[in-house]
């Protein structure tokens, strides 16, 4: 269960905290290099405008190199030395990456593998988020960090451990057995309420002592569906609860500066619940780095877009980002021109108050060492540091947005954890769906019909919305599904598609036809689903092609809309999209998926729900609109899309970032290849 929602607490500034700024910065790892060079990076910081920097995220053997030994002066160093500069530290307890004397005397802290197999020493984030063993080491260091560090001028923030999860989330121990049986009995009180939950009865799996259960290690077949689900919510839950355990301390010491965590909202890292998380601390960071592939950006906007609603539409941290090419990826492109200063202003359109990078220099050594930098391998006379340095000054005429808002969209994307889970376990109709995917192409299509989006948690009160689409909404608990019909019935335009309203909550099929808990709102049923083999597509009536699923519809209320038939393959002459009108709301089905085609249908439900694009019909598509405000002021901002210049007329304000073509307040808004522009507004 979530605690109390924390309140929102922002950085606490060293100094002059009055005056509004948007922190600019990155993780620094001076304990990669000589203490000469020190005083180089503070030079260069200033230069470039930085303020804040994370410092000690992978620092555990450096402070503490044995059990019964600390070595705290470099830090001190670094502190005393920052602080002098005017650069404010995120502090993290270093915690993510147990030392190898940890790991050489306690080996029973090591992950291990659905297969049994010990992950050694030798990466990082070797630990059990379950081992009281490594809780107890590492709760010490938070402790005596906290104890050495709490009245230090510099100290803005804490940063709890690094990216939970990235590669430890799911454990197979015999640690994580007997937490994940603790967490059963809390889910679920009695075996007779388990063995219901899971659906016991298949395969003989009964059980009749609680330790029986296991984690779901490789078994000789798939293991049981609704196990797999609770083991990803305790997963989840696993290492939110140390988390947990890492901030109450830090509290009890530091109780004014605020803790943070950086989640990874991005691509398909899915293990953690962020949504659930975001309660636990008190602002949300995120890391994110630009995914190849040509919905690049729209992925970046996305992932944005969505961490600012998980942070409740509040201000934000973009912990760590890169400025050019990455080292993880199967080739690593570097970025073009207008890129690094593109997508950093996308973040901060999305409520981002804070822009870092990962890292400050680019590492000489180690698995990272090809992951670029704010001062690169080539040094300060780069092209990289040359816009690191624009980047700063344009952030610095940025400051009056700080401390501004979200302002909501009129339409919505829901999306939910659970569902991305359940719908992509094994044994389903086509197991190359892809949630998140399938979210980012309805994305996609808004924005190239030029209408903001919000993509929100599906938990969020939604009532406020013209326009939700809940694309494979698969998980629909009878409380879920009552609000989107009360939310239809109140005049709400819904759009769901193909595998949405299957199961409730235990994974369980709503029975009596498919979409299930959708079935009576949209005036449709299906008798079996159709998924379409790889490689296999069917036309449209309305000249779109469907991928990945179809299904035979039958309409069961007279007044539903047929908006597009199956043309080819075996639903031919079949409706592929119904709508049903309800009062002066309405509800729709997509039966395939039509990915890059979703674009003409956007635009026609957005027609139909009077929902107009807020940018001139000319730049409709190559424009992306963010919009953040506060009581008297919308800061508008408007992104290049393409890599040509765009030029946006009728758009007033007053430019803070970007050029007019003219000097009328209503001149031309120039858009420069990748290029952002900035207008204050007056309050709408």
């Amino acid at each position: 269960m979530s605690s109390t929602p924390t309140p929102h607490r922002w950085l606490r500034w060293p100094e002059d905290r009055a005056t509004p700024r948007l922190g600019f910065g990155a993780d620094y790892n001076p304990e990669q290099w000589p203490r000469e060079v020190w005083a180089e990076d503070v030079r260069l910081m200033r230069a470039a405008g930085v303020n804040i920097v994370s410092v000690a995220i992978f620092s555990w053997a450096r402070l503490q190199p044995t059990a019964d030994t600390w070595d705290f002066a470099w830090l001190d160093e670094i502190m005393d030395l920052l602080h002098a500069n005017g650069i404010a530290v995120d502090l993290a307890t270093a915690t993510a990456s147990p030392p190898p004397w940890l790991t050489t005397a306690h080996p029973e802290i090591l992950p291990v593998t659905a297969n049994g197999e010990t992950l050694w020493p030798g990466a990082r984030q070797h630990w059990r988020p379950t081992s009281p063993v490594f809780r107890e080491h590492a709760l010490r260091l938070v402790r005596t960090m906290a104890e050495r560090y709490a009245d230090h001028p510099a100290l803005t923030a804490w940063h709890v451990s690094n990216e939970l999860g990235c590669h430890n989330v799911y454990d197979f121990s015999d640690d994580a057995a007997d937490a994940f049986r603790d967490w059963l009995r809390e889910r679920y009180s009695t075996l007779d309420e388990l063995n219901h939950a899971w659906g016991t009865a298949f395969w003989s799996q009964r059980y009749s002592a609680w330790d029986q259960i296991l984690p779901p290690r490789l078994a000789a077949s798939h293991p049981n569906p609704t196990q797999q689900l609770d083991f990803k919510r305790f997963s989840s839950d696993a290492l939110k609860s140390y988390l947990r355990a890492e901030r109450d301390v830090l509290r009890e010491l530091t109780p004014d500066v605020p803790v943070t965590t950086n989640f990874m909202v991005m691509g398909e890292t899915k293990g953690m619940d962020y949504v659930d998380w975001a309660d636990e601390i008190d602002f949300v960071s995120n890391d994110h780095y630009v995914l190849p592939g040509v919905q690049a950006h729209d992925e970046l906007s996305f992932s944005a877009n969505l961490t600012g609603h998980i942070a409740g539409g509040l201000p934000w941290f973009l912990m760590e980002h890169s400025t050019s090419a990455v080292n993880w990826q199967p080739i690593n492109v570097a970025k073009k021109p207008g890129d690094l200063v593109r997508d950093s202003l996308t973040h901060v359109a999305h409520g981002a108050d804070a822009v870092c990078f990962f890292q400050w220099r680019q590492s000489r050594a180690g698995a990272e060492k090809y992951h670029s930098g704010m001062v690169p391998h080539a040094g300060e006379d780069s092209e990289v540091h040359r816009t690191v340095r624009e980047l700063g000054a344009t952030l610095g005429a940025l400051a009056e947005i700080a401390g501004s808002e979200q302002v909501p969209a009129r339409a919505a994307i829901l999306f939910d954890w659970e569902s991305w889970w359940t719908s992509e376990l094994d044994s389903h109709p086509n197991n190359s769906l892809r949630y998140r995917q399938e979210a980012l192409d309805w994305y996609s299509a808004f924005l190239a019909a030029g209408v903001r989006a919000d993509v929100v948690p599906a938990r969020s009160d939604f009532s406020g919305y013209d326009v939700v689409v809940a694309p494979v909404l698969h998980v629909v608990p009878g409380a879920l599904a009552e609000r989107l019909q009360a939310f239809v019935e109140a005049g709400g335009h819904l759009v769901t598609t193909y595998f949405s309203g299957i199961v409730d909550q235990n994974d369980h099929i709503h029975l009596g036809g498919y979409p299930g808990a959708f079935s009576d709102l949209l005036g449709i049923r299906v008798e079996e689903f159709a998924p379409l083999l790889e490689g296999e597509t069917v036309l449209l009536d309305d000249g779109n092609e469907g991928s990945l699923w179809s299904e035979p519809i039958t309409v069961t209320d007279a007044s539903v809309e047929v908006l597009a038939w199956y043309k080819t393959g075996e639903q031919g002459g079949r409706p592929a999209i119904t709508r049903r009108p309800v009062g002066s709301g309405s509800a729709t089905y997509v039966s395939t998926r039509l990915g890059t085609g979703l674009e003409p249908l956007v635009r026609s439900l957005l027609d139909d729900a009077h929902l107009p694009g807020d940018l001139p019909a000319t730049v409709r598509g190559k424009v992306e609109l963010a919009v953040r405000g506060t009581a008297e002021h919308e800061f508008w901002f408007l992104i290049n899309r393409t890599a040509e210049q765009v030029d946006v007329d009728g758009v007033t304000g007053d430019v803070l970032v970007g050029r007019r073509s003219g000097g009328a307040p209503d001149a031309t808004v120039v858009l420069a290849p990748r290029g952002v522009a900035v207008l204050r507004r007056p309050k709408a």
